[in-house]
């Protein structure tokens, strides 16, 4: 089907797209490890949960399911905080 190879197509290309912003996040993640004096640091319920309010808040506005916004963005921030915890190193 011609139609679904183009939409394809799209969605490989905003992957793409995707995969060059999770660099950049995850290069500034890198960095706000280093800013971190212990591992207790690293989960933030307070900030996590400022993030998820204002990710539901853009999604209703931007006219996006807010459910799916909000499992996209716990699945990052919890790969994240396993990530911040494998790399943390003492300082």
């Amino acid at each position: 089907n011609s139609k679904l190879k183009k939409i394809r197509k799209k969605l490989d290309s905003l992957d793409n797209r995707l995969l060059r912003l999770i660099k950049i996040r995850t290069e500034l993640v890198k960095r706000v490890i280093k800013t971190k004096s212990s591992k207790k640091e690293i989960v933030d319920n307070k900030r996590i949960k400022e993030v998820l309010s204002k990710v539901k808040k853009n999604s209703i506005k931007n006219k996006i399911d807010p459910v799916i916004t909000k499992k996209i963005w716990s699945s990052m921030i919890n790969a994240y905080i396993d990530f911040e915890k494998k790399n943390f190193k003492k300082k």
